[in-house]
C-alpha cells in the first residue's frame, strides 16, 4: 500500500489535545483536514508524523512545541496604557484585537492582563511554548 510523502495531498482526521487532555481542535465530527504534505499548510510536527503512514493507519504522537507553534517569547508581549485604546473598546481579559504593525501587517493580539491603567497584550499563538498530542488517522492519499 502506498506511504504518504513529501508532495501527496493527504486527508487526515485528527484530535489535537494539551498534555494535560484537555482538546483544543478535532476534525471528527465533520470533513478530514485536506492539505499537501510539504506545502508549509500546518505545524511541521504534525506533517512529518503524516509522513510514511498509510491509509487507514491512526497513531497518537506527541509533537514538541519547537515543531508546532514555537516557544513563547516575551519579545511578543507588551504593556500599553488603556489610552491607547480607541473610545469604543473597553478592554477585558481574553479580548482578541487585531492591530496593525509598523509595516500595516495585522497582528492578532489578546489581552492576558489589566492592571490598573495597564493592559498586557500578547501576540504568541495560544499554543505557543506548549508540546501538543495529537490522535491521527489518515484517511487517504489523493
Amino acid at each position: 500500500m502506498t506511504q504518504a510523502q513529501h508532495g501527496d495531498t493527504v486527508k487526515v482526521h485528527y484530535t489535537g489535545k494539551l498534555e494535560d487532555g484537555t482538546q483544543f481542535d478535532t476534525s471528527t465530527s465533520g470533513d478530514p483536514l485536506e492539505f499537501t504534505l510539504g506545502g508549509g499548510q500546518i505545524i511541521p510536527g504534525f506533517e512529518k508524523a503524516i509522513l510514511g503512514m498509510t491509509p487507514g493507519d491512526a497513531k497518537t504522537v506527541t509533537i514538541p512545541s519547537q515543531e508546532a507553534y514555537g516557544d513563547h517569547r516575551e519579545d511578543m508581549v507588551v504593556v500599553v496604557n488603556k489610552t491607547q485604546f480607541p473610545d469604543h473598546i473597553t478592554p477585558q481579559v481574553g479580548q482578541q484585537l487585531e492591530m496593525r504593525q509598523a509595516n500595516n501587517q495585522p497582528l492578532n493580539v489578546v489581552i492576558t492582563d489589566i492592571s490598573g491603567e495597564e493592559v498586557t497584550l500578547d501576540a504568541n499563538h495560544p499554543l505557543a511554548g506548549k508540546d501538543l498530542v495529537f490522535d491521527l488517522e489518515l484517511v487517504e492519499i489523493v
